[in-house]
């Protein structure tokens, strides 16, 4: 990590909701997606992503708002860099507390966000509210009030989507290669095995699923991967058990990836999410 970046990351007890605030300067983060749902707020400078194949610039009091699975990167354009804060919402707990809005969600669908970056004074104001009492630790009563009046700002943002595996948009093969790779998340998996388990060869297998999903099959296992380690390491495992059930080559390859995607090291983000000390 650059000299001038930092990143400030907490989580909260009760709901196991992360808050981070964080600098960079340069190139922030290479292409990743995250299980949880992203809203934050850019405070300074120019926030630049691509995100839904749109670059996206954020600026001061402008708010982002990421899906599950939705690939993302990060770049500083201007010298100053840029800082946000920032709250991963887990689907399960953000369904359950907006059902009393929605009443009954449709049948195979999920929670979509309407846009990926909105200019709402009010959702900004909630939002940076929320990260606040829940990265200081406030009293829950406190903390609980606060993430009530976010969700009432985010139901404004909120739909309903079709899950991707029954989303008729994406190719049939890039969903039998997804649900593979899913399956196999702890295995060596090869081209040459993952193509035959779709019955297609391995270039038009690398076309669809591309198409479909933003990376090629082995960026997307790795990213698969990441994604998995980040709830290991906030349980307290260690990174290289954490490597090692994962495929990774040795605690250092896992190590040189986590940083790629998200900024900071596998043994800082278990510091900074568990309470258990290192062995």
């Amino acid at each position: 990590m650059a000299a001038h970046n930092w990143i400030d990351l907490s989580q909260d007890a009760d709901t196991g909701i992360e808050t981070l605030r964080a600098h960079f300067e340069g190139h922030a983060y290479d292409p990743h997606w995250h299980d949880s749902y992203l809203i934050g707020v850019t405070e300074q400078g120019v926030q630049q992503f691509n995100c839904r194949r749109t670059r996206h610039n954020s600026v001061p009091g402008q708010v982002f708002l990421v899906e599950p699975g939705e690939l993302h990167d990060g770049d500083a354009p201007t010298a100053d860099g840029f800082t946000y804060h920032m709250l991963y919402l887990d689907p399960q707990w953000l369904t359950r507390e907006v059902s009393a809005v929605f009443e009954e969600a449709p049948v195979n669908s999920q929670l979509s966000f309407a846009a990926t970056l909105t200019n709402d004074p009010r959702l900004a104001l909630a939002t940076s509210q929320a990260f606040r009492t829940l990265h200081s630790g406030e009293l829950r009563i406190v903390r609980q009030r606060a993430m009530d009046q976010l969700l009432e700002r985010l139901t404004g943002q909120l739909n309903w989507r079709s899950r991707y595996r029954d989303d008729p948009r994406l190719p049939l093969v890039a969903h039998k290669a997804r649900e593979y790779l899913h399956a196999h998340l702890h295995h060596d998996v090869g081209m040459d095995a993952l193509a035959l388990a779709c019955g297609v060869d391995r270039f038009r297998l690398t076309r669809a699923f591309k198409s479909a999903f933003g990376l090629p099959p082995h960026a997307y296992l790795v990213q698969l991967r990441l994604a998995r380690a980040r709830h290991l390491l906030a349980k307290g495992e260690q990174p290289a058990d954490v490597a090692i059930a994962l495929g990774f080559a040795d605690q250092s390859h896992l190590g040189r990836w986590f940083v790629r995607a998200y900024g900071l090291t596998p043994a800082a983000y278990r510091k900074r999410c568990s309470n258990l000390p290192d062995r």
